[in-house]
């Protein structure tokens, strides 16, 4: 059954988020969060009445002025130039350019702007949450290119080029500035898609084109999205890496708690309970709670025994960027921001201030991509020591068993691939938060970059994902080749290993074979697809926790 999920009565959650964007439930508006939308949008009301009256009214900004450092030129007289200014805006601002962006981002900003929108403070009528929620419940997605914003005034390029599908002209409604959207497989102008669907196109009102624009909404899609991923993919890294430290015959010592406790970051201790657990049943781990270890010193290289303080502060700082996350999924951003009920001695009621820079944002996408690149640093440095005959500790050169020695390959290339992704990764993790370029006549002459940010935390997450697979598939070929080694059969394997490789044997690739155990050389991208599939998708983490019950 889809779920419904009522927007505005309470905060909305990461998990919320994704289950619309990806799961397609469903967002309702109740009458409680109408009644509470109406306060500020009775005042913009009043305040249009006042103009068209012939009343002197004071400059509100966005209402009867200009933008930026238009807004002082000169003040309109009628709530007709006002909503006029509201679609002229969106047209003017949809001005982005580049490839397009995947349609759950679009939607995941969809979601947070009908969120803000819903805290009562921008002064829109019900009719503009109500058609984004129809949008999205019919999957009218708007066409809308990655580059344009700065993260202040927020996403403004990105946001009206949604705009511009659910709004029209007053006098005359043009298709070709419409914009463009899809709907059931289709690509088409943003009129024939909300036709299609049924949803009218709806006519702003005074301020509401600069509130649907105003926002950091896909500066906080493209960060919340890269963090649900990021947090699958450290738990799906430890799966991979208790699985490399298995076949390398690794030692259990540094995972033992007193050791992480004495430290007392909650991250760290974590991670060694998971990696614990993962490899709880194993007969290739030497030492560990109880055991001494049989051969000395009982020391790893770094990339095997200090996981728990690599991906332990990962964790850490993921709990923090979530935090920062949904707060600002459930945020206020646009700009002036209206508080009819409040400020007593107040006749203006329409605050000018800053909520739609999105340092916030930024800063917590620069974390991320900083702490996923180094998810896959140190996996890379794993793939390097499984293939290299002197570290591996006796398993075969790149991990194939050859008949002649030098006449296959085996798992040489993907650690290349890994190289180069981890590569890219430490170039996309500069963080874009340092960045500034002023706009608007210097009226706007600090920004943040957000939109930038999350994008490339997108990316990394994404080469990450590619890294971690390729450690799964990497350390699956490790460990049947360390039980023909030792003439043993897969039950001394822990029970989470012993899961994902069978999974793995039984995943059938693009081309129609099965992740089969590499004996020579064969074509190894649809392997490659495979494995990373089974990490983004969860796979890899749900197979090693019904093995263990282990908490991750």
């Amino acid at each position: 059954m889809t779920r419904n999920i009522p927007l505005g009565a309470t905060p909305l959650s990461l998990d919320d988020l994704i289950d619309v964007t990806r799961n397609a439930a469903n967002l309702e508006l109740g009458q409680t969060t109408r009644d509470s939308m109406r306060v500020s949008e009775d005042w913009v009301a009043g305040f249009s009445a006042r103009m068209d009256s012939g009343e002197k009214t004071e400059a509100v900004y966005s209402i009867n002025t200009g933008f930026g450092s238009l807004s002082g030129r000169q003040a309109f007289t009628s709530s007709a130039q006002a909503r006029d200014l509201s679609r002229r805006l969106v047209i003017s601002n949809a001005a982005g350019v580049g490839r397009e962006l995947d349609a759950e981002v679009v939607r995941a900003a969809m979601v947070i702007r009908a969120a803000s929108l819903t805290r009562g403070y921008s002064a829109v009528r019900a009719v503009v949450v109500d058609t984004i929620l129809a949008m999205l419940e019919k999957g009218v997605t708007p066409w809308v290119p990655e580059y344009g914003s700065l993260g202040a005034s927020g996403d403004l390029i990105p946001l009206a080029h949604m705009a511009l599908v659910m709004s029209r002209d007053e006098a005359d409604d043009i298709e070709i500035d419409s914009g463009k959207a899809w709907f059931n497989g289709k690509l088409m102008t943003g009129m024939a898609a909300m036709k299609a669907a049924g949803i009218e196109r709806i006519v702003l009102g005074p301020k509401e084109g600069l509130a649907l624009l105003n926002g950091t909404s896909f500066s906080t899609a493209q960060t919340a999205l890269a963090l649900a991923d990021a947090e699958n993919l450290v738990a799906s890294a430890e799966v991979a890496a208790a699985m490399s430290i298995e076949a390398l015959m690794g030692f259990g010592d540094a995972f033992i708690p007193e050791l992480h406790q004495a430290r007392g970051h909650q991250g760290q201790i974590e991670c060694a309970a998971n990696i614990r657990a993962l490899l709880q049943g194993s007969g290739l781990i030497d030492g560990g709670i109880g055991v001494d270890p049989k051969r000395q010193p009982p020391q790893d290289a770094y990339s095997l025994r200090c996981v728990p303080q690599v991906l332990g502060p990962v964790r850490d700082t993921l709990k923090f960027i979530r935090g920062v996350v949904e707060t600002e999924i459930n945020a206020a951003t646009d700009n002036p921001l209206i508080f009819a009920d409040k400020l007593p001695g107040r006749n203006l009621k329409a605050i000018s201030g800053g909520n739609f820079h999105a340092e916030y944002v930024a800063f917590a996408a620069d974390f991320l991509s900083i702490v996923v690149t180094e998810i896959g640093n140190i996996a890379e440095r794993r793939l390097f020591r499984l293939n290299d005959g002197t570290l591996n500790r006796g398993l075969p050169d790149m991990l194939v068993a050859s008949e002649h020695v030098g006449m296959d390959c085996g798992y040489m290339l993907p650690q290349y691939l890994a190289a180069a992704l981890v590569s890219d990764c430490k170039t996309l993790a500069h963080p874009d938060s340092v960045d500034s370029i002023p706009t608007c006549s210097n009226q706007e002459d600090h920004v943040s970059m957000a939109n930038n940010a999350g994008r490339h935390a997108r990316q990394i997450v994404k080469n990450i994902e590619n890294v971690v697979g390729i450690e799964v598939l990497m350390a699956a070929q490790a460990l049947e080749l360390r039980l023909k080694e030792q003439n043993k059969g897969r039950d001394i394997l822990a029970p989470a290993s012993n899961a994902v490789l069978a999974m793995l044997r039984d995943t059938a690739t693009s081309d129609g074979r099965k992740v089969d155990h590499l004996s020579r050389d064969v074509v190894l991208y649809p392997r490659l697809e495979a494995a990373t599939a089974l990490v983004h998708s969860g796979a890899v983490l749900t197979a090693a926790r019904k093995a263990t019950g282990a908490a991750q």
